[in-house]
């Protein structure tokens, strides 16, 4: 690949690293100071925020969040860290519609934001927040899986996906209850991990690709005596 597309590839990872590190320091925040602090009933849908404004204000903070997580994620795609298969472009492809389907469900929680959680609209909402949760999951586990197949990487940053789709998938449990801040702290992490393994080396196994003559590196191995 030319200079140029690493160079593309390694903004868009730079943008994934905001985006994933406001992720965390958010959810950390919300989980240390400002669930500790509120007044608000738990059986509201803005908890903890204490008024609309507040709550509307942090939902479009998220929205922002997580369209730069999905222009990180569609960056990591165009790498080639997770291979050519199929398995690999599928599995990027659905950790960005899931994050676009969590987007999705920061909108739509604007207009139930005084509802309770025992509303109907409440659990439409929910479920949305479910839904994208659990296709982001197969979607990096399926990326994870196919990075550590395709070995593009060989270091630390081959894992990275994987412990993402890990983690996501442990938000299930918890992403209806109060601990769900310092899981989405950690979300924010792993996806952290994942945009700086992205930043150090945009292009995985481009240099041995190109000092077999263009032949892919894993090819050039087969072929070696």
């Amino acid at each position: 690949m030319p200079q140029t597309d690493a160079d593309t590839i390694r903004r868009g990872a730079a943008v994934f690293m905001f985006g994933a590190a406001a992720t965390a320091v958010s959810g950390l925040l919300i989980q240390t100071v400002v669930q500790p602090s509120t007044d608000v009933s738990d059986k509201m849908w803005r908890y903890p925020w204490s008024d609309s404004g507040t709550f509307i204000a942090v939902s479009l903070l998220y929205i922002v969040f997580h369209l730069l997580v999905v222009v990180g994620l569609a960056a990591f795609g165009r790498s080639g860290a997770a291979g050519t298969s199929r398995t690999g472009r599928v599995g990027i492809r659905l950790a960005v519609v899931g994050t676009m389907l969590l987007a999705a469900g920061e909108v739509a929680s604007l207009p139930i934001r005084d509802a309770s959680v025992h509303d109907t609209s409440a659990a439409v909402v929910g479920a949305a927040f479910g839904l994208g949760v659990l296709v982001s999951a197969i979607g990096l586990l399926t990326t994870g899986s196919a990075t550590l197949s395709a070995r593009r990487w060989e270091d630390w940053r081959r894992f990275t996906p994987l412990a993402a789709g890990l983690w996501t998938t442990v938000l299930l449990g918890i992403n209806m209850t109060k601990a769900l801040p310092s899981g989405v702290a950690i979300y924010g992490l792993c996806l952290l991990a994942m945009a700086i393994a992205l930043y150090s080396d945009p292009l995985p196994g481009a240099a041995s690709d190109s000092s077999s003559g263009g032949v892919p590196d894993f090819e050039a191995r087969l072929q070696s005596p």
